[in-house]
């Protein structure tokens, strides 16, 4: 094996295996109350953190308060999570290209800042089984923000980051995951991706 060879690849959740629906409930929501999207979606993301709830040491009421005392939302938060559910169109291409990963013998896992949505959204698709290991922000009690996650998920599957790729749709996440160690592919749109994760695996180099 060579210091280039592809074992273990690392999926996001929102935004690359699904639509994001976090960022187009927030979108809807924006248009529906007259907010600018860009500041509300950063008012949520900072909200989603320092509530604690994307990391599972706060609860949905913590987020829900935190984000109305940054922006004059209207919705209940029952609709908006229950469209923040909706949203997450699964893409089956990722999940073809998920299973033909697994069958060439990869290890193949997701690693998402998730709160226990995503347990909710496997218990309607059955997203899990596609995967070997699902890594949930929620549960680690750690988000992709620190970079050490990295290291730790890695090592709980036995891979080094040499030979692991990680896909996100998020730059910043790109960038640390590079910094330490692991080769990176920012996810922007679905056949890019595909195949920008087929040349990796099949070459050994971006």
């Amino acid at each position: 094996m060579t210091a280039t060879t592809i074992r273990c690849v690392l999926f996001d959740f929102g935004g690359v295996i699904a639509e994001e629906g976090f960022r187009q409930a927030l979108v809807g929501a924006a248009r529906r109350d007259g907010l600018d999207a860009e500041v509300l979606l950063d008012q949520a993301m900072d909200a989603v953190y320092e509530s604690g709830f994307v990391v599972g040491q706060g609860s949905e009421a913590d987020f829900w308060q935190a984000l109305l005392a940054k922006a004059p939302l209207t919705a209940t938060f029952d609709a908006f999570r229950e469209e923040v559910l909706e949203g997450f169109v699964v893409r089956p291409a990722m999940l073809e290209l998920v299973d033909t990963l697994r069958r060439r013998g990869l290890t193949v896992a997701i690693l998402s800042d998730q709160t226990h949505w995503l347990d909710a959204l496997d218990r309607r698709y059955g997203l899990f089984r596609h995967f070997d290991r699902v890594f949930n922000s929620y549960h680690l009690g750690k988000g992709k923000r620190d970079p050490t996650v990295f290291r730790d998920v890695l090592a709980e599957l036995g891979c080094p980051p040499g030979e692991a790729l990680f896909v996100d749709d998020s730059a910043g996440h790109v960038e640390r995951a590079r910094a330490m160690g692991l080769a990176a592919i920012h996810c922007e749109e679905p056949a890019a991706c595909i195949e920008a994760v087929g040349r990796r695996v099949e070459s050994g180099t971006d």
